[in-house]
C-alpha cells in the first residue's frame, strides 16, 4: 500500500514542472487571441506572467529532481509559442497590419531567430547548469516586445521621445532581437537567490526591490529593465571578447571533431607472409632469407 502510495506522489512530483509549462502555453495562446481582439495591454501582460512560469517550471524540476528528456523537449517548444509566435503577433496586429502585403515577414524574421535560439540551446545549454546564455535568452526578447506598447503609452516616453516613430522603432527593435536571439553575445542568467552569503543576500534584496517596484509602476519597469539586461550582455562581450566561453563546436553541425590517430612505426616482420603448418618444414634456402 505505501508503494502505491510512494509512486502516485512520485508521478504527481513528475507531472508538476510539466504543469507550469502548459500553463505558460495557455497564457501564450490567450496572449495571441487578446491582441488580435485589439486588448494589446492585457497581451503584454500575458507575455510577462508566461515569462514567469517559465522560470518556475525549471527551478520546481531542479528542487524536485524530476527534470526530464520530455519536459526540456516541451518546454522549447512551448517557448517557440509563447516567446517567438505570440510577441510577433502582437507587434503585427499592432503595428504591421496595415502597412503592406508583406508587413508579416518582420513577424516571421523575429520568430525564425527565437526557433533556431530554441534549437540551439537545446544541443548547447539544456540540462546542464549554466552560468550564461550564448545568446540573448527568447524569454527576454518576448518580454522586450511584450511591453514595449504598455511603455510606449506613458507619460515619460511621450515626454523623453515626443519625436520617435513608435512603429518604425518596433520595426528595428524586431530585427535587432532576433539578431541577438542567434548571436553569441553572452549573457547572464537569473542568479539563485540564498541568505547564506552576503551576495546571496544582495541578489535577493535586489529581487525584492524590484518585484515591488514591478508591481507598483509595471509599465515603468519591465521594458526599461529588458533594454539594461540586453544593452549589459552586449556590452560586457565587447569589453572581454566573444572568444572567452563560445560553445566548442559549431551547434548546426553534427560532427564532432576528430582526434588525430596515433602514428606507430611499420612492422616489417608482421608483413611477412606467413607458412602454413601443412606446409611442412622451411627449406634451408628459406631459413637462410630469414633475418
Amino acid at each position: 500500500m505505501n508503494g502505491t502510495r510512494r509512486r502516485r506522489l512520485r508521478r504527481g512530483v513528475v507531472i508538476l514542472p510539466s504543469a507550469f509549462t502548459i500553463g505558460n502555453l495557455y497564457l501564450g495562446i490567450w496572449a495571441i487571441v487578446s491582441a488580435a481582439r485589439g486588448n494589446f495591454e492585457l497581451a503584454g501582460w500575458l507575455i510577462v506572467f508566461a515569462a514567469v512560469a517559465d522560470m518556475i517550471d525549471g527551478r520546481v524540476a531542479r528542487f524536485t529532481a524530476t527534470g526530464t528528456a520530455f519536459g526540456e523537449e516541451l518546454d522549447s517548444l512551448v517557448d517557440a509559442v509563447s516567446f517567438g509566435v505570440a510577441p510577433a503577433m502582437i507587434m503585427y496586429f499592432l503595428y504591421f497590419s496595415q502597412m503592406g502585403p508583406f508587413s508579416w515577414v518582420l513577424s516571421f524574421i523575429y520568430i525564425t531567430g527565437a526557433i533556431c535560439r530554441l534549437a540551439r540551446f537545446n544541443i548547447e545549454q539544456a540540462g546542464t547548469a549554466k552560468t550564461h546564455f550564448h545568446g540573448l535568452p527568447s524569454p527576454m526578447a518576448g518580454v522586450t516586445l511584450a511591453t514595449y506598447y504598455v511603455f510606449t503609452q506613458t507619460e515619460a516616453f511621450a515626454r523623453w521621445f515626443p519625436r520617435v516613430s513608435v512603429p518604425r522603432l518596433a520595426e528595428w527593435m524586431m530585427i535587432l532581437l532576433a539578431v541577438l536571439m542567434v548571436s553569441s553575445v553572452i549573457y547572464p542568467v537569473v542568479p539563485r537567490l540564498s541568505l547564506r552569503t552576503w551576495g546571496g543576500r544582495a541578489g535577493m534584496a535586489a529581487a525584492v526591490v524590484l518585484l515591488l517596484a514591478g508591481l507598483s509602476w509595471p509599465e515603468y519597469v519591465f521594458f526599461p529593465f529588458a533594454v539594461v539586461y540586453i544593452g549589459w550582455g552586449v556590452l560586457r562581450t565587447v569589453l572581454e571578447g566573444f572568444q572567452d566561453r563560445l560553445p566548442e563546436r559549431d551547434p548546426l553541425t553534427d560532427e564532432e571533431e576528430e582526434e588525430p590517430e596515433e602514428q606507430r612505426p611499420l612492422a616489417y616482420e608482421d608483413m611477412r607472409p606467413r607458412r602454413h603448418p601443412a606446409a611442412g618444414p622451411a627449406s634451408a634456402q628459406e631459413e637462410e632469407e630469414r633475418p
